[in-house]
């Protein structure tokens, strides 16, 4: 299994990251990572029905389209990215919540999953999944809120009205599911730093794999990622008008 830590924060080159790792490699993978201020929405989501518009404009809160499904989240320097790809024929993905539960519980946290493979504590929502299947590859990608901006968090998930009444939404987009949010760090003694959660993540995940070796992007894999980048990921029309 390869283990990255990828300290782009860059949401466009992270999403072209996680498909170039899904369709050019052949092997297991754990990726970490994080975002600047973005909404990233399922493929078949509607971004009229999904984000506030006015918000993002003026808070320049970047809009970046995923290939899986799955509904519309918030990121930020406070939010984890976790990103597992595994060749499986019959995937389950009751195991991948399973390990970031197992994960957790080692800081004394109990999360419960729900119907969703997202995470709850106290009833309150700490970490959103996705999956994608495709010839015997499977990706499953979940957040982990560790200090997240819970304000702007709510705000921009939060639709105006008038915007859902004037916008363009497609007959068959798929509505996110609302959820009541909370932080890791809020269950956490305080002088916890998201630096070293991070660290203690890759530990763990790299760590559960008895054949797992640490990766870097390398010069081609970087050309690369940077091109689905420009040709995609960055394009307003994959982003916005999908």
């Amino acid at each position: 299994m390869l283990c990255i830590y990828n300290t782009s924060t860059d949401p466009y080159f992270n999403l072209a990251a996680e498909e170039y790792l899904f369709s050019t490699s052949a092997d297991d993978i754990f990726m970490l990572w994080q975002n600047e201020p973005s909404v990233i929405i399922g493929k078949h989501q509607d971004v009229w029905s999904e984000i506030n518009m006015a918000l993002a404009n003026e808070q320049r809160i970047k809009i970046a389209r995923r290939f899986s499904g799955g509904g519309a989240v918030y990121h930020d320097l406070g939010n984890l990215n976790l990103t597992f790809i595994q060749n499986n024929t019959c995937p389950d993905f009751t195991f991948f919540t399973g390990q970031i539960i197992d994960f957790l519980s080692t800081f004394g946290i109990n999360a419960v999953p729900d119907v969703r493979q997202g995470l709850t504590v106290n009833n309150l929502k700490i970490s959103g999944s996705a999956q994608y299947i495709r010839k015997g590859r499977i990706i499953h990608h979940a957040t982990l809120l560790f200090s997240s901006d819970l304000d702007v968090l709510n705000k921009i998930l939060d639709v105006p009205e008038k915007q859902i009444n004037t916008g363009k939404q497609h007959k068959y987009s798929v509505s996110s599911v609302k959820s009541e949010v909370t932080n890791l760090s809020t269950l956490l003694p305080s002088y916890w730093s998201i630096k070293e959660f991070k660290q203690k993540a890759i530990n763990y995940f790299g760590g559960n794999s008895k054949t797992g070796t640490i990766y870097s992007f390398n010069k081609n894999d970087l050309i690369n990622i940077e091109r689905l980048r420009d040709e995609k990921y960055a394009k307003t029309s994959w982003n916005i008008n999908t």
